[in-house]
């Protein structure tokens, strides 16, 4: 397993974090602080990191946050989510996750800061096929899957994000790294009801999930290599026992594959009333994140199951009762 490198800045930095008071943003601001770095959090709901309140789509807000704070470093983390799509207009979503990059990318060029990094989503890689799990194989999700055609409007607006930075890098030089993580919401899934959300996290740990730890910890790591590294894009994912050679048989009987690299899954899940999946029809593959970004989730599902064998807590967080911040909140836009 790959450690995370020790911080290759060892100065403090300046940093606009943005989504301050989401999920990610409230475990990431205070491993930046822990380190020494400046951080200042914006988010349009209130939080114990969020210093002020405020939407990255408001280009007056950001020019004048740049202009008194200084930044040196971004990292986006704000957006609105999948789960918006029920609550807000398209127009939304293209205001807070594309143009609202945009405006961070431009005022980070007109500071001078040093780097960028941009929470991005695997989500924008599942096209309508993939999420209805069409063909008998598994699909194998890395870097190189194209075309990339999202299925809904959190995906298109992500991805057209995940162009802008692209594009400020060429144009300006910016240091960019893009993240696209899996997931690592706590709440139960909405689209799917059959199993508990703990017995679910747990499967998907396998293929599709991050504990939200890792996630911040990737988020640290990235802002470290980013002016060495320059542009990149990379998935963030527990890592996945499976091969490639593996696609058909885990979509034809999960399990049975599972108990080749597992012997003791199937009776540590009975122990928990947990089911294992009898069929997978996507895996996500973040060897380049281990390969060049030097960062390799420690959280898997061995370590899930190490923590079954032993009574332990489950290393991943569930909060069925867990409302984003801004659900409360009448405001059309996240910061």
């Amino acid at each position: 397993m790959i450690s995370i490198p020790a911080p290759l800045n060892r100065l403090p930095m300046r940093i606009l974090l943005t989504g301050s008071s989401g999920w990610l943003g409230r475990h990431l601001a205070p491993l930046l602080r822990a380190q020494g770095h400046d951080v200042t959090g914006l988010d349009v709901a209130p939080g114990a990191h969020t210093d002020i309140i405020g939407s990255v789509a408001d280009r007056a807000l950001i020019d004048r946050l740049f202009a008194e704070h200084h930044f040196e470093a971004v990292i986006h983390a704000g957006a609105l989510h999948k789960p918006d799509i029920a609550r807000h207009p398209h127009q939304a979503f293209i205001d807070v996750n594309t143009a609202g990059t945009l405006c961070l990318l431009e005022a980070a060029v007109a500071a001078g800061a040093s780097r960028f990094v941009f929470t991005s989503t695997t989500s924008l890689m599942i096209s309508s096929a993939i999420r209805e799990g069409r063909g008998d194989r598994a699909v194998w999700i890395d870097e190189t899957l194209a075309p990339l055609e999202p299925r809904n409007v959190y995906g298109i607006t992500k991805l057209a994000a995940e162009q802008l930075c692209r594009l400020v890098h060429a144009e300006h030089g910016l240091p960019v790294i893009i993240l696209r993580t899996s997931r690592f919401f706590p709440e139960d899934d909405d689209t799917h009801q059959t199993l508990s959300g703990e017995n679910m996290k747990a499967n998907e740990l396998l293929h599709r999930r991050l504990t939200v730890e890792d996630a911040a910890q990737g988020h640290l790591v990235a802002l470290e290599r980013a002016p060495e590294i320059g542009f990149g894009t990379f998935i963030l994912s527990a890592p996945t026992p499976f091969v490639p050679a593996d696609a058909a048989a885990l979509k034809a009987d999960a399990a049975a594959v599972i108990a080749r690299y597992f012997p003791d899954a199937a009776a540590l899940y009975a122990q928990q009333g947990w089911t294992l999946p009898a069929t997978i029809d996507r895996v996500y593959d973040a060897g380049l994140a281990e390969r060049v970004l030097g960062f390799r989730c420690p959280t898997d599902f061995a370590a899930m199951l190490a923590a079954l064998r032993v009574g332990g807590e489950p290393p991943v967080a569930h909060d069925a009762g867990y409302v984003s911040p801004m659900v409360s909140r009448s405001s059309p836009v996240r910061g």
